[in-house]
């Protein structure tokens, strides 16, 4: 049977306490026990279905860790304050001094600049390659690796990990491969394809509204308990804890997600298509140009897309920021860091959420300075959109 995540999400019975549709928020930091020896055994982590303090488990958080496993098709989940709760959380689980990570050079800034200079100060090292290039993978494996960490789809060059590949890699030699699918929740589901920690930003398409901040790990159930043990648990000893009310707030926002991948899709797929006609150099997955695209393909559920995620570039960085500006001026979007939004949000990532990585790497991995990172909104009628691209594009000389 294929494997459907909407499906898995809308198959959870999950419920409140008094038979409501949504289940309750749990507004407490603290649980009682009725016996001393069950808190013992909760302590120890024997006692099922108990919970202890909310920086461990909430009721609110494990219907949310849940409704994540069941998208990802993983055994557990445990969710985080933020998205770099959860990469930094999963990365030092698996790491002590003196291990070796192999990296995607392309990445998040945030997570580039965590890989680059603050894991330094745990005597962990980092090599970063060309993720798409396996044989450099391969040669940057050394006997203390412990981790092969990538992006689905990479940020902001939107370069596509081939997951299985890299998978039976790490495998081969003892490795964990770390991916994060913020990008593309529904449409690629790691763990099916070897994967053994996923990792996401849930402020971004998961919730959709950019309300607020959060994150999530998937992986074994044997992993998870690792992370939250209350003696090891790197998450239950750093303590990212999710607050309860947020996520009751993403779980009800969950069960739209496959809707809004679809336009989010759809939408990026019209523009791509559209700007690419006017001789704009554009980066989409979805386009049969784009390197990566039978390779997407082959992991794709079809159902979703290619995603929301596009790019152009416009060579210069004064020119990338005189075109946002007037988009944003014709109601094209916003001009902000983010993503998974509503509305289209747009920035020139080597001056924002990659800025973080250094000038000679961004020329490495080909970031150019005009590049024009756009996560697409689920606007009702995308061709206004366009015309609109279309004013900015001309005023600006473009």
């Amino acid at each position: 049977m294929k494997f459907d995540p909407a499906s898995n999400i809308q198959d959870l019975l999950q419920f409140g306490e008094y038979g409501d549709v949504n289940p309750s928020v749990c507004d407490s930091a603290t649980f009682t026990f009725m016996q001393a020896k069950t808190m013992l055994e909760t302590f120890k982590g024997e006692a099922e279905g108990c919970f202890l303090y909310s920086r461990h488990w909430n009721p609110s958080n494990k219907y949310l860790a849940d409704a994540i496993a069941a998208m990802e098709g993983s055994e557990a989940a445990w969710v985080t304050a933020s998205g770099m709760g959860a990469i930094t959380s999963a990365i030092l689980q698996i790491c002590n001094a003196g291990d070796h990570i192999v990296s995607s050079m392309t990445t998040y800034g945030g997570t580039y600049a965590f890989l680059s200079n603050y894991i330094k100060k745990f005597d962990i090292s980092v090599t970063f390659v060309n993720i798409t290039d396996l044989a450099q993978v391969k040669a940057a494996i050394r006997p203390n690796t412990k981790i092969i960490y990538t992006e689905t789809m990479t940020n902001p060059m939107l370069e596509i990990s081939d997951i299985p590949a890299l998978a039976a890699m790490a495998h081969e030699h003892g490795l964990k491969l770390v991916v994060d699918n913020t990008f593309t929740p529904m449409m690629v589901s790691p763990s099916k394809f070897g994967a053994d920690v996923v990792v996401y930003s849930l402020t971004k398409f998961v919730n959709g509204k950019n309300d607020c901040v959060a994150g999530a790990i998937c992986g074994s159930l044997e992993f998870i308990n690792a992370l939250i043990d209350v003696n090891n648990g790197t998450a239950m000893l750093l303590g990212p804890v999710l607050d309860p009310l947020r996520s009751s707030s993403i779980l009800k926002n969950m069960h739209t997600l496959h809707i809004r991948m679809q336009q989010h899709s759809k939408n990026a797929l019209y523009l791509s298509e559209k700007l690419s006609e006017m001789g704009l150099r554009v980066i989409y997955p979805g386009l049969k140009d784009h390197k990566g695209h039978e390779l997407l393909k082959s992991m794709y559920n079809p159902a979703f897309g290619f995603g929301g995620m596009l790019a152009i570039d416009v060579k210069i960085a004064e020119k990338a920021s005189e075109l946002m500006e007037k988009m944003e001026k014709e109601g094209v979007g916003y001009l902000a860091v983010s993503l998974g939004y509503f509305k289209t949000l747009f920035s020139n990532s080597g001056k924002s959420t990659s800025s973080e990585v250094p000038d000679d790497i961004q020329k490495e991995m080909g970031l150019s300075d005009g590049l024009i990172r756009f996560s697409v909104g689920l606007d009702h009628d995308i061709e206004r959109t366009f015309e609109r691209i279309k004013i900015s594009l001309k005023e600006v000389g473009l």
